[in-house]
């Protein structure tokens, strides 16, 4: 089982437009009240404080966004920001090469950066150095971000270091016993925080709160104790145990719940064909007594139920969307959570032999044509029988025809056996229209119904199998891969569009 197919497993299963729990999404910003003081505490600090100011915390408790929200909530007109990563850049010479960078210093020098923030002194500007990941940092860059900060006579920046907890105990031999650097600790997030958290993660993937029960959300504050990444795990893993307890237990009540839904909505086919027969040599078996039987020739049989093409000119054109203005928030740039592969690829419900073929389109059961041909075929035998008893006036009713899903426009005209990828879903028309006006002729829309009401569904190319679908995902900037794009088939959008009419 692949983690692509583990994956969609999991958005399928809770409807997802993307992983809600992925570590950084492009617009997610949740600032809960408790963090607004510590943001006007650094700017406090920052205007009249002399020190190093250090923001510390664990792993995930929010330092980053602090940090983005410091930056954007600074006077753009008074204050230059100069964000600073160490990860890969911890020495002195490359921590003084991006702040010389930053305010446009030909030599990375201690003395010609103080000397430059001197002269944007003069000017009325002031100079914030923000360093992420400080914990990265070695202790000769951190001996010289200590220097940095207790600036010369020319100038002198304010320098934020924003680290894992760890780092204190660095910092307090390099201070010499001196009081140089002033630390602010993070607090985990409260139970109706953790709440609030977790409705607007969801509400972000097209989805709501009551995904989760009450009791499941404050399992969740429990193993997290409120910290904003144990949050996004925690979550996902519950989430995904509740998936497998619902699936296991379907597959308890009979053999056919375990089966892919595609398959199971084949079978219905069958079953529903089969039940027509039935009720119709029913009601044949009543009229016995007429005087007049016609029969069929010995050997043939009832020809199979007709599969009748598409009909486009018949079924309203489903429309291609263009237009403008802002699609919801793609999920976010960075490293996405890691996601727990054997549970999730035990939920697809895929054998060994279909994920060698990489689910292949002849498996799409519900979704291609030829499903109805096997429903045909299996109803074909019983309807031959109810012809021999049928009288001439009244011959027997033809199985109904069945249609395969016909859908209007750029969609209509893709084979359904094609991929495509699918990018992001958004409630409000103008915002799938502006993503695709902003990004290009490759990506298409379509609108489908979801919990009731309508979600427009950006989709990127049309390719000729799965793995070039896949291939082609790499090759999409970084903003739209952090939303997880996934692969899928044009068959499974043509029913969905017309389920939508």
């Amino acid at each position: 089982m692949t983690s692509l197919h583990a994956d969609e497993a999991f958005l399928d299963h809770y409807q997802f437009t993307h992983d809600p729990f992925a570590s950084r999404v492009p617009g997610f910003k949740f600032f809960p009240a408790q963090r607004k003081p510590v943001l006007g505490q650094l700017h406090h600090l920052a205007r009249y404080s002399q020190l190093l100011l250090v923001v510390s915390g664990p792993e995930g408790s929010g330092k980053t966004l602090l940090r983005q929200a410091l930056v954007a909530s600074a006077n753009k007109q008074t204050v230059q920001s100069v964000v600073v990563s160490a990860k890969g850049a911890s020495d002195p010479a490359s921590i003084l090469r991006q702040v010389a960078q930053g305010i446009q210093v030909q030599r990375p020098e201690l003395s010609a950066i103080l000397a430059q923030v001197g002269q944007l002194a003069l000017t009325g500007q002031e100079v914030y150095v923000l360093v992420d990941d400080a914990e990265e940092l070695s202790d000769a860059a951190l001996s010289t971000l200590l220097s940095l900060a207790a600036g010369s006579a020319e100038g002198r920046p304010h320098v934020f270091l924003f680290a894992e907890t760890q780092l204190l105990s660095r910092l307090e031999p390099l201070a010499e016993g001196e009081e140089c650097f002033h630390v602010i600790e993070l607090q985990p997030y409260s139970e109706d925080e953790t709440r609030e958290y977790l409705a607007q993660r969801l509400e972000g993937a097209a989805q709501g709160i009551e995904v989760l029960s009450d009791d499941q959300v404050a399992e969740i504050y429990a193993q997290s104790e409120g910290w904003p990444g144990l949050i996004n795990q925690v979550a996902r893993e519950s989430l995904v145990e509740a998936m497998l307890a619902q699936r296991s237990a379907a597959s308890r009540g009979g053999f056919s719940f375990s089966l892919p839904r595609k398959h199971l909505l084949a079978l219905c086919v069958v079953a529903i064909g089969v039940l027509a027969a039935w009720f119709m040599q029913g009601r044949v078996d009543k009229d016995v007594a007429a005087p007049t039987i016609a029969q069929l020739p010995l050997g043939e049989a009832a020809p199979p139920a007709v599969v009748a093409p598409a009909a486009t000119d018949a079924v309203a054109p489903a429309i291609q969307f263009e237009g403008a203005s802002q699609p919801l928030p793609l999920p976010l740039v960075g490293e996405a959570q890691p996601v727990i592969r054997e549970p999730l690829a035990q939920a697809a419900g895929l054998s060994g032999a279909e994920e060698a073929e990489g689910v292949s389109d002849t498996a799409s059961i519900a979704m291609e044509p030829a499903p109805v041909e096997v429903a045909s075929v299996a109803v074909a035998p019983v309807v031959a029988e109810v012809a021999k008893a049928a009288p001439p006036v009244a011959p027997p009713a033809a199985p109904a025809i069945i249609k395969p899903v016909a859908a209007g426009g750029w969609y209509a005209t893709q084979a359904g056996s094609r991929f495509t990828l699918q990018i992001l879903g958004a409630r409000s028309e103008s915002a799938a229209q502006a993503f695709v006006k902003a990004n290009g002729a490759d990506y298409h829309y379509f609108k489908k119904q979801h919990q009731g009401k309508p979600l427009y569904v950006v989709t990127y190319g049309s390719f000729s199998s799965r793995d070039a679908a896949q291939a082609a995902l790499r090759a999409l900037p970084a903003k739209v891969q952090a939303g997880k794009p996934w692969p899928r088939n044009f068959a499974g959008i043509q029913q969905e569009i017309a389920q939508a009419r």
